[in-house]
């Protein structure tokens, strides 16, 4: 077997073994298997074109049509022309397989069901990746780049799968890839003809004492290869273990995660539950995931909380990092309730069910004492309670104490301002929020004498009189427009609603923040009650002194609005949206209902016409659905990080050079060189190559002339030249000015007289990347250089051959 046919086999094995990470995703692993045939096929094609030998594009285009092919008579047989080309059916078939697959990714949870639609979207992305790798490693001799793919399909099914044997699955894939260089580094040790080893001593050698071809163990440079292979995947492998982390979903079943660890605390991370929701929503049926019975009179303002959401950075809202501690018993007491506010203590048993394994204790809001076995911590800002050392609530059978607060209308009118500090963390919204969400708001609140009357009107203008329709089918959104979208849509669930509601509290000086959880649940027999994965549910939280953080439920139909919220000044309609329901529902339901009449108890008993295509429950389709994660970003990291490797390297080349990386200390001389060597690059960057030949002043003013500099940029530049001249010919350089500085400005100047096509290309293509080649180039021929030097001295230490007489 050749260099490169062994390269290209061992290619297809690292990325087979990638490959496995996506197995917890599917409930059958036959893909897999089909996967390794049809990467078989392809990698045999690309031997056979590199053996022609075709060159190095074509070759990669023979492997893509002959993928294509493959694609065609496992997956649209009955549309190809002659049952094998792809033709027009072909295509729109594929296109229709996607759709499916990524309806399929969104609706099932994982383990999926392996549909057609889901097998083409796992075995095409495999061979998309194994082409990559094969062309890369095989065809153009470059291993060590083909591990970005790799990457990338390894990090798709291990972020999504989050199971506990994700270590297993890392395993393969580095060893995989460690194979793969392996196979790499022997081709190229085998075109440098005989290669000296170490041998075994005593073993056979020739006179001039270096051990004979092929005899002894593995050479020197492929053992030590492989210990520092071992040793790196070693540490990779180690070093996370005894880290110390909190893993785990909010909602999402059988999910285990690793606490905190250590006796001092640790830290809660940021979590993002919008696919977790999704997940939970999205099931074909609904799983119940906790039962409970509770002394409460009536459970309709009993929602089970698991977090609050309390950063909002303009696009979502999650977690803040924060520290938790053991838990207190009892719990602190909540803060900003009054003695005048009206509480009534109750009590509530809570079983998990088996499937239900997540790190994060569903609770009353606020919860005063908890009785749980196992290792949980306690977070105090956000009241939450989290399992430690891997501790979820699988099978837990816990109780609860927590007030049930009910102030009243006229006492959240009368509350007074919140803590000076509370009210700047949690009024905090980013300059990139788009405008119309603060305008909107004090527009829907508009002649509010208080906040409450503030957050009344949201949460009825959400609700009933703002022409909102409640809508499971609508994609979560992401970016800093997605509030926008939505209140200009006016379609979305509970995410939408939540989310926009507390941004817009926030901009009105309220603070606020997102509770995810679950609501009420449905009653059962013997006055148990039983919440399963569609009682899945985010709603937002005001704080009003005096009461506390308090419930508000602006999602139409869903939930219960809260008593201190009905009968109050009525909500501003919306001048273009259609007439809505004249005033709020007097009958309060118990459970959740959709437009189409499908009554709350129908819905959970599965009993509703369509119900298998409704996700059900409150909050469908948050955040990126697994759909996206599967669809785009593979697509993602495999065609974009190349590419953008060189604005990267350009964009940290720009920083060290301009002093951005923290070095405050550096020679001023320094300083003048590194800001007009950045120049010179960025005049590249825009067209402008460098001219050696010129001096400083003379390649100013070149730059003024090609760059068509406005006069900040232009005297920049001059103060710039000067500068430099002051470096390289003055006895004693002055160096007026701040040199980085002036090449900001100058650049600047570039990328305003530059139009935009100009400024793209500078920023994702720049010219001036290509010192890196040159620079690789440079290298290369200096060890290339040593080592011929060390074989030619080798070859004069062997005896020379006698003439015959």
């Amino acid at each position: 077997m050749s260099g490169r046919t062994r390269v290209a086999v061992f290619g297809a094995v690292a990325t087979l073994a990638a490959a496995c990470a996506m197995l917890p995703l599917v409930d059958k692993a036959s893909w897999l298997v089909q996967a390794a045939l049809l990467l078989a096929v392809q990698t045999a094609a690309g031997v056979v074109a590199r053996r022609v030998p075709l060159s190095r594009p074509l070759t990669v285009a023979v492997q893509a049509l002959v993928a294509l092919l493959l694609l065609t008579v496992v997956f649209a047989r009955a549309q190809a022309v002659g049952g094998f080309l792809p033709g027009p059916d072909v295509w729109r078939e594929f296109g229709q397989l996607l759709r499916e697959g990524a309806d399929d990714v969104g609706r099932y949870a994982i383990p999926a069901p392996a549909t057609s639609a889901i097998r083409l979207l796992l075995v095409g992305g495999v061979l998309v990746v194994g082409l990559v790798v094969d062309a890369v490693a095989a065809t153009f001799r470059t291993a060590a780049p083909a591990g970005l793919p790799l990457l990338a399909l390894y990090s798709i099914g291990a972020g999504l799968a989050q199971g506990g044997s994700g270590w297993l699955w890392f395993l393969a894939a580095a060893g995989g890839y460690l194979l793969l260089l392996l196979a790499e580094g022997r081709d190229r040790l085998s075109r440098w003809g005989r290669v000296f080893g170490g041998g075994e001593p005593g073993g056979p050698r020739s006179a001039a004492g270096f051990a004979a071809a092929g005899t002894g163990p593995a050479l020197a440079p492929v053992r030590t290869g492989r210990r520092i292979g071992a040793l790196a995947l070693g540490v990779a492998l180690a070093v996370p273990a005894v880290l110390p982390s909190i893993g785990g979903g909010l909602l999402r079943p059988d999910n285990h995660g690793d606490g905190p660890g250590g006796d001092g605390g640790g830290t809660i991370s940021a979590v993002n539950p919008l696919v977790s929701l999704q997940n939970s929503l999205n099931q074909p049926q609904n799983r119940e995931v906790l039962r409970y019975r509770t002394s409460a009179g009536t459970t309709e303002d009993l929602y089970l909380r698991i977090i609050a959401l309390d950063r909002f950075d303009g696009a979502t809202w999650s977690v803040s990092e924060r520290r938790v501690t053991d838990v207190p018993v009892p719990l602190p007491a909540p803060a900003g309730l009054a003695p005048g506010v009206r509480t009534e203590e109750v009590t509530t048993s809570v079983a998990a069910a088996e499937t239900y394994g997540q790190t994060y204790l569903p609770l009353p809001y606020p919860a005063t004492s908890v009785r749980f076995t196992g290792q949980w911590r306690y977070e105090p800002e956000g009241r939450t309670i989290v399992g430690d050392h891997g501790q979820t609530t699988k099978g837990l059978r816990y109780q609860v104490s927590s007030l049930l607060v009910t102030p009243t209308a006229q006492q959240l009118a009368a509350a007074p301002a919140p803590p000076g500090e509370l009210l700047r963390e949690y009024t905090r919204v980013p300059a990139t929020l788009p405008k119309v969400v603060s305008a909107t708001a004090r527009q829907v609140t508009a002649g509010s004498a208080n906040a409450y009357q503030q957050a009344v009107k949201l949460q009825d203008w959400f609700s009933t009189g703002g022409g909102f329709r409640y809508d499971t089918e609508v994609r979560s959104g992401s970016g800093p427009d997605a509030i926008a979208r939505f209140l200009e849509e006016k379609r979305g669930f509970c995410i939408h609603f939540s989310f926009s509601m507390a941004a817009m509290a926030r901009t009105l000086g309220i603070p606020a923040r997102v509770a995810v959880g679950f609501t009420p649940g449905s009653p059962q027999t013997e006055g148990a009650m039983s919440i399963g994965s569609k009682d899945a549910h985010a709603w937002p939280e005001l704080y009003f002194e005096g009461a506390g953080w308090t419930r508000f439920e602006p999602t139409p139909s869903r939930g219960t609005p809260p008593e201190y919220t009905i009968a109050q000044t009525p909500a501003v309609p919306d001048p273009g949206a259609p007439s809505a329901q004249p005033g709020r529902p007097t009958a309060r339901p118990t459970a959740p209902s959709v437009d189409d009449g499908c009554t709350g108890r129908q819905k959970k008993l599965e009993g509703c016409p369509g119900a298998a295509q409704q996700t059900g429950g409150g909050s469908s389709g948050g955040g990126p659905s697994p759909a996206q994660l599967t669809g785009t970003a593979a697509a993602a990291l495999v065609a974009l990080a190349l590419p953008l490797l060189p604005m990267l390297w350009r964009r940290r080349l720009r920083a060290r050079r301009l002093g951005r990386d923290g070095r405050d200390a550096r020679d001023a001389g320094e300083r003048v060189l590194d800001a007009w060597h950045e120049t010179t690059d960025s005049a590249w960057d825009h067209g402008i190559p460098p001219d050696e030949s010129l001096t400083p002043r003379a390649a100013v003013a070149r730059l003024v002339r090609s760059g068509r500099l406005n006069a900040p940029a232009a005297e920049a530049a001059g103060r710039l030249a000067s500068a430099v001249e002051q470096v390289l010919y003055a006895p004693s350089p002055r160096t007026p000015g701040d040199p980085a500085a002036d090449a900001e400005l100058v650049r600047a100047g570039l990328r305003a007289s530059a139009g935009r096509r100009g400024r793209v290309r500078a920023e994702l293509a720049p010219r001036s990347a290509v010192r890196v080649r040159w620079a690789w180039g440079r290298r290369w021929s200096a060890v290339r250089e040593r080592l011929l030097a060390r074989l030619r001295a080798a070859g004069r230490l062997l005896p020379r051959s006698r003439p015959l007489p």
